[in-house]
């Protein structure tokens, strides 16, 4: 049994399963109808009003229908679309217990404990027949799939067939005018519609069950007897063909199986039981522990089962319907049918190739499930479940692919999992020894090969090499030298496929896909919330996969997407282009076309492709939110902004893009004051100030107008806000600018319109208006006094460094996108080139904003100032000057300087050498590249958190520059420090980066973290020491001495951490004496400094012996007492309690702690690792922790990932070249490759 959904709810009476959507529906004890997705796993709807259980339930065909009958003798009819019942049919005198849609008609069949059965005409919502005869309880009614027969089952011991042939006519022929006699005796007196044309007797007790063969003339009934009973008819009788023993309790429910001559059966035996049609035998049984089986329902189309049972049910296939093919350059080999098959891709002809012969067997899957194949021998392996696991293998003749008439009998050998390894060598797992036994052709052991882990698979890795499938990760073993040469760790892996060029795997599980190098080297990891069933690679790397209902795609970086829906499941075996070959579940070859434009679109881009990209953008339909999120996430908004026509979405992409006069006619399109704002955001930020007045104005944002004249020293326009303000009766504006301007006069006469006469008389008299002061104080009277002892000093405004005008802007190279794009959609570009030459009259002086630079913005300000009189004479007064004829005007030399200026062309900076000289993460942060840094970090440490790192990292940078300012106008400028700068330096030779942090720093923070330690102050010691572990990866050394040093410093810092988190941690636990003990006598056994291992093992001796620990307590003052202590006081104790513990050496709480055996600490746990145990490292920090904890952050550094793979620390240049003198590494490829983004962290 193959479980592809399950659930826990009450017990479940009723089920049907929808015949084209993933649906299920179950009717439970509690009345409640549950509708599930049993591909998703989730409850869609549920649907509660029935009056106590629901035991029957069913869906329509065809509409969205679905009826159900209860114990409240109702029967309901409801539209799962509207969520509601449509009206309910009432008629049944009892409990109703199964209900049923007729395939064609507008018909429910209604099986009840009246002892009747019932057919309604669901359109009418009227009863169409009583069926009785029943004298007992009627316990189920359905309709055949083909004839016009319905089967019922009853507590009476009995099966009845009935004809409603007669039914139909009367319901499908016109209705007479008249009614005829039969008619009338038909409504008086009960119709003769429908006749009992068989009764089928021969159970001892009550039949539950009856179900129809969908194709034979064939019955299945269950019964309280145990027993199923095989009953055959024709058009005249029925009889019993055959009993079928096995359950040990009541049969609850039998149905036909829709695809193969199987019965499935289940009882309250709390089994499931199949059986086969033509053997009349059981085949398999299926047990729960607890729960009793109660109902069974059978997908109509597909190779599908449902069981109800106490606590809930299960969606179940028999047979897994893969089909196992091995693909080979342009052909493929698969099993269908018993038969080896052999398929051509290219001119996509299939030809039967030979028989699989398959041994008798009474189980279920025992069909093929791998196919290996070797083009050379041209011989094929397949292995099945037959015998708890076997191969066969068949040599096939080359002129029997186009025949496929050979009969041969194959070489077989136990071994579930085979695959070729070479030309003419397979590799067999045996897992009872957990080898791989080599094999040659015929069949003979040429070779084993014992496996590092436990296996439960092999699957082929390249010549000589097998891909290990363990519970938790996958291995590749090389069998000639017997060695692990990659391994990862995974979900269960079920299928792997290998790229075209051995380069790439793809790891398939049930709801994941991992991608890995040929050396089980991460790539990206997909998860699915739907089943993945298979996949290939395409000739461009990416990876095509199927779910139960996608075709999708994976790039090389993990982005994915879908290319299409499916119908049914498929599995791909081959793509080309944009064909996908595929298998369907009946072994069927299809070729589907697909539009693979997407992905390849998005393959370019990651590529850097441009010229493709562009090509793809002129020609191809690529559009959607989707694309358009996707590009702008990718950081190409300038692409995606060719794709849009809503205003408000290139708006956004103009302005992420920084494209600015886009984002102005968008701007003018939507005219929303949110818009502007933005608009003028991104202006200032590029200092195009007449876009940000533009924007300002269309707001009417008066207050960052003037603040915008203030700062561009346009006082002419600042002068013209001042009047606007006092049309407007704005008081502060008016005051603001008159403040900005300078106008005390004007500041003066604003206070007094206002009221304000004191500050007005102050203003003027601190501004030297005597006038306006003696008028003011004749005013006021009481003259406010000033405060003595101040000079005052004029309130005068700034003057703006740079007056009006834009920023100037350099002139760079359009970008690939911006030129490139801007003809998309347009017509042919010769003709416009064509026409710029020729005399089509004069040229239209238009302007328009879409291009616009910058400074041309004044000709769409609102306020603009265009002189519109442009027919007056003047301008430019430049007359013809006289000159002398014999003046002779000499030429300029070609190599004379010109007067105007030519800017340098910029060289490197210098903190890109030091990016390029150096593969030190310190100096490459000091330069500002921190992504760079990180990856260092990673690759060397395995460092993963840098949250802790992020202030060291902007002291690093910030601390290897200096910073001059110039003028207010211009950005501060930063010099690069160089270390080891001496004035006698060669101006061209660049040093490395000054660094705030070095060696000394760190001693001096390790002796206050010894002080602090003594003083037992922790909590600050164990801050000191993790910053001297968070600062070690950032600094840098000169000598291989130093590194030593350095190395020799964590080990030290790490062991004071790891005891300090102990110590506190203990100190957190006052309710757990035993936790307590255990703490402080791991505390003992870290590498600590003498005066601090003292303190520690007195803390633990007193601990144990104050809990009666008297062995330990012993072992503890031996310990100290080996110190040679010199507190005569402590010592002193300590023989005390030595002499105290050996009257009596026992303990009397028990441990976990052994001083006997030696051990080390995990750091995340605190518990011991004992010596021969299996432990796991910080890559960086070098603590030990348990298994269990790799792939974790580790808790003593809080750095880095637990058992993760790293070079190691490199923090000095002597490192460096002590390793390229060796030839261990290329440190500057391995560094460029980094740079470049190939290695991925």
């Amino acid at each position: 049994m193959l479980t592809k959904f399950e659930t826990k709810s009450n017990r479940v009476k009723g089920l049907s399963l929808h015949a084209k959507r993933p649906w299920i529906l179950a009717s439970l004890h509690s009345g409640v109808i549950q509708l599930w997705d049993y591909r998703m796993g989730t409850l869609i709807d549920k649907f509660d009003e029935h009056d106590g259980p629901v035991r029957g339930v069913h869906f329509h065909i065809l509409q969205p229908l679905f009826v159900s009958g209860g114990d409240d003798y109702k029967i309901k009819v409801w539209n799962y679309k509207l969520h509601r019942c449509l009206f309910t049919l009432l008629g049944h005198l009892d409990y109703i217990r199964t209900v049923q849609f007729h395939h064609e008609s507008p018909w429910i069949v209604s099986a009840s404990d009246d002892q009747t059965v019932r057919i309604w005409n669901w359109q009418s919502r009227t009863c169409l027949s009583v069926l009785t005869g029943h004298n007992h309880y009627v316990m189920c009614a359905s309709f055949h799939a083909k004839e016009d027969l319905v089967v019922s089952a009853s507590l009476d011991q009995t099966v009845r067939v009935w004809d409603i042939g007669s039914l139909r006519k009367k319901n499908v022929s016109p209705a007479d005018d008249l009614m005829n006699l039969s008619q009338i005796n038909s409504d008086l007196f009960g119709g003769i519609d429908v006749v009992v044309k068989y009764v089928l007797e021969g159970h001892d007790r009550g039949v539950n069950w009856a179900s129809f063969h969908p194709t034979l003339p064939l019955i299945v009934s269950g019964a309280d007897d145990r027993l199923l009973k095989l009953w055959r008819m024709n058009d005249t009788k029925a009889w019993e063909v055959d009993t079928l023993r096995g359950h040990v309790n009541n049969v609850s429910c039998v149905v036909f199986h829709t695809k193969q001559d199987i019965i499935v059966s289940n009882s309250e035996d709390k089994s499931i039981r199949v059986w086969d049609v033509t053997k009349r035998t059981g085949i398999h049984t299926f047990r729960r522990e607890h729960d009793r089986f109660w109902i069974l329902a059978s997908h109509p189309e597909m190779n599908l089962l449902a069981a109800g049972h106490d606590s809930g049910m299960i969606v179940f296939k028999l047979e897994r319907e893969r089909p196992a093919f091995s693909v080979s350059g342009d052909s493929m080999f698969y099993a269908k049918d018993r038969f080896l098959r052999f398929y051509e891709f290219s001119t996509q002809k299939e030809t039967q190739v030979l028989p699989i012969r398959r041994p008798g067997s009474t189980s279920l899957n025992q069909g093929p499930h791998t196919l290996s194949y070797s083009p050379t021998e041209n011989a094929v392996l397949i292995c099945s479940d037959v015998d708890g696991g076997s191969y066969e293998l068949y040599i096939v003749p080359k002129d029997s692919i186009s025949r496929g008439d050979t009969v041969q009998d194959p070489k077989r050998g136990a071994g579930g999992s085979a695959v070729f390894v070479a030309r003419n060598r397979f590799a067999v797992l045996d897992k009872s020894t957990n080898q791989v036994l080599v094999k040659n052709l015929k069949n003979e052991i040429v070779k084993k090969s014992g496996l590092p882990i436990t296996v439960d698979s092999i699957f082929y890795a390249g010549t000589g090499n097998v891909l290990c499938r363990a519970e938790d990760r996958v291995v590749i073993f090389d069998l000639q030298q017997r060695i692990v040469l990659g391994s990862l760790q995974t979900p269960f892996v079920k299928y792997i496929v290998w790229s075209n060029d051995m380069e790439n795997v793809a790891l398939l599980s049930k709801h994941a896909i991992v991608v890995a190098s040929k050396k089980l080297v991460h790539q990206c990891t997909l998860h699915e919330t739907i089943r993945v069933k298979g996949g290939a690679w395409d000739d461009n790397g990416v990876f095509i996969y199927t779910t139960l209902n996608h075709i999708k795609y994976c790039l090389p970086n993990g982005d994915s997407g879908v290319i299409r829906t499916l119908d049914v499941p498929i599995y791909i075996t081959k793509v080309l282009g944009n064909k996908i070959f595929c298998l369907d579940r009946d072994g069927k070859n299809k070729v589907i076309v697909i539009d693979a434009t997407e992905y390849i679109f998005k393959l370019s881009l990651l590529k850097k492709k441009y010229d493709h990209v562009m090509n793809m953008i002129r020609n191809s339909q690529l559009c959607g939110q989707a694309m358009i999120a996707y590009l702008q996430q990718k950081g190409f908004p300038e692409v995606a902004l060719h794709f849009v026509k809503d205003e408000g979405t290139r708006f956004n992409l103009a302005l992420d893009s920084g494209n600015i006069q886009i984002a102005v006619a968008a701007a003018k399109e939507i005219d929303e004051k949110d818009h502007w704002y933005r608009l003028g955001v991104e202006a200032l930020r590029q200092g195009n100030a007449g876009i940000v007045e533009y924007a300002y104005q269309r707001t009417k944002n008066f207050e960052r107008l003037s603040f915008l004249y203030l700062i561009t020293g346009n006082i002419e326009k600042l002068s013209k806000m001042l009047k606007i303000a006092e049309v407007k009766n704005d008081v502060m504006g008016q005051f603001h600018n008159a403040l900005y301007l300078g106008n005390s006069q004007e500041r003066v006469s604003i206070l007094e319109n206002a009221g304000h006469l004191p500050l007005a008389y102050i203003t003027a008299s601190v501004h030297g208006l005597q006038d306006v002061a003696e008028r003011l104080a004749a005013k006021l009277g009481d003259l406010p006094t000033l405060p003595k002892g101040k000079v005052p000093t004029l309130l005068m405004p700034p003057t703006p460094v740079m007056r009006g005008g834009d920023w100037p802007l350099l002139r760079v190279m359009r970008g690939i996108f911006e030129g490139g794009l801007d003809n998309v959609g347009k017509g042919v570009p010769g003709l416009e080139e064509e026409v710029d030459d020729a005399d089509w009259g004069e040229e239209l002086d238009l302007v328009d904003v879409d291009g616009l630079e910058n400074g041309d913005i004044q000709a769409v300000l609102e306020d603009r100032e265009v002189n519109e009189d442009n027919d007056e004479e003047g301008g430019w007064d430049l007359e013809d000057l006289e000159l002398p004829p014999e003046a002779d005007t000499p030429k300029a030399s070609i190599s004379s300087h010109s007067s105007v200026l030519v800017a340098p062309t910029p060289g490197m900076p210098v903190s890109q050498l030091w990016i390029q000289k150096s593969s030190l993460a310190a100096e490459h942060i000091a330069a500002g590249n921190f992504d760079t840094a990180m990856r260092l970090l990673h690759r060397q440490l395995g460092i993963q958190n840098f949250a802790p790192l992020k202030s060291m990292f902007i002291d690093l940078h910030v601390g290897s520059h200096s910073y001059l300012r110039a003028f207010s106008s211009v950005p501060v400028l930063s010099m690069a420090v160089e270390r080891e700068w001496t004035e006698s330096a060669a101006p061209n030779v660049r040093g490395p980066p000054a660094l705030v942090f070095n060696f000394s720093q760190l001693e001096e923070k390790l002796k206050a973290g010894y002080k602090a330690t003594t003083a037992g102050r922790f909590s600050e010691a164990l801050r000191l020491l993790l910053n001297i572990l968070h600062t070690i990866p950032l600094i840098v050394v000169e000598s291989r001495r130093e590194v030593d040093e350095v190395k020799e410093l964590i080990v030290i810092v790490k062991e004071y951490v790891l005891g300090l988190q102990m110590e506190l941690k203990r100190k957190e636990l006052k309710d757990d004496p035993i936790r307590q003990q255990e703490l402080a006598a791991y505390f003992t056994h870290c590498n600590l400094q003498v005066p601090h291992m003292r303190l520690a093992l007195l803390n633990a001796m007193k601990l144990s012996y104050n809990a009666k620990n008297l062995n330990t307590a012993a072992n503890f003052a031996r310990r100290f007492l080996e110190t040679n202590p010199t507190n005569e006081n402590q010592a002193k104790t300590a023989r005390q309690v030595l002499q105290a513990s050996e009257k009596n050496l026992t303990d009397s709480s028990k441990l976990n702690y052994d001083f006997r055996n030696p051990f080390v600490i995990c750091g995340a746990t605190h518990v011991p690792i004992y010596h021969g145990q299996k432990k796991a490292l910080c890559p960086y920090c070098s603590s030990n922790f348990l298994p269990s904890q790799e792939g974790k952050l580790c808790t003593v550094c809080d750095l880095s990932v637990i058992g993760m793979d790293a070079s190691g620390l490199l923090c000095s240049p002597s490192q460096i070249r002590y390793k390229a003198s060796k030839g261990y590494c290329d440190c500057s490829k391995a560094l460029l490759q980094i740079l470049v983004g190939s290695v991925d962290v």
